[in-house]
């Protein structure tokens, strides 16, 4: 869809979401183009460019549809950002039993599926504070960093499918396909809870959104060659 103006290039970790329209503006010398979809610097995968007025008033439409991921979960810890950037400690939910406090044995691959399947559905869920989201104007992740304190609400949000794609304790990896609006860092924190293992995102790849797919990607440089 390169050619149309609307097209799906790949964003590798390290880079924001701004950070590659403004690559791709420089490589088109269109100044304006926007994206679909928001990906954290830490995620990969499938972003949505659409380059020009036209393309850009149509860019919701473009992306109107479900998005997948595969999502790879460490279990046993729990981190303050949901993934790898931190602060990780170790999990300690235990079991109080008196004089003893027992701790939970690692969950096995039935206990995981039975687990991941009551996240399918619509679900309520609530962001990390590290996070976009605006709380009264103001991006939840800024105010987090100054020390602020404040709720995140939570959100009704819908899972289409979760699939094991492979799990050998304390690795976890998921195919998760999804409507707008879901944080996959909160659902690797809520598994984790719900398994009394804690967990967080090691990696995390989108590869698809509505119609565009992983193997339609367009890498930054491969894009002057292609325009």
């Amino acid at each position: 869809m390169l050619h149309q103006g609307v097209f799906s290039i790949y964003k590798p970790v390290g880079m924001t979401s701004h950070d590659m329209v403004n690559c791709v503006r420089r490589a088109t010398k269109v100044k304006r183009v926007g994206h679909g979809g928001t990906l954290d610097p830490l995620a990969e995968g499938v972003l949505v460019i659409a380059v020009g007025r036209e393309n850009t008033k149509k860019l919701d439409i473009y992306v109107k549809g479900d998005k997948e991921y595969i999502a790879t979960l460490m279990l046993g810890y729990i981190s303050e950002t949901d993934d790898k950037e931190g602060p990780i400690h170790e999990y300690k939910q235990s079991i109080d039993t008196g004089d003893k406090l027992n701790t939970k044995t690692t969950p096995t691959t039935k206990e995981v599926t039975e687990c991941i399947k009551k996240f399918i559905g619509d679900i309520l869920q609530t962001p990390s504070q590290y996070s976009a989201i605006k709380v009264n104007g103001k991006e939840a992740y800024k105010r987090i960093r100054k020390g602020e304190d404040f709720k995140m609400e939570k959100r009704l949000v819908v899972i289409k499918n979760i699939e094991i794609v492979s799990y050998s304790y304390p690795k976890l990896e998921l195919k998760v396909e999804c409507g707008t609006g879901v944080y996959i860092r909160s659902l690797a924190r809520d598994i984790g809870e719900s398994l009394h293992t804690g967990a967080y995102i090691t990696r995390l790849v989108r590869t698809r959104v509505a119609e565009f797919n992983l193997d339609q990607t367009v890498k930054l440089e491969e894009l002057k060659s292609k325009i």
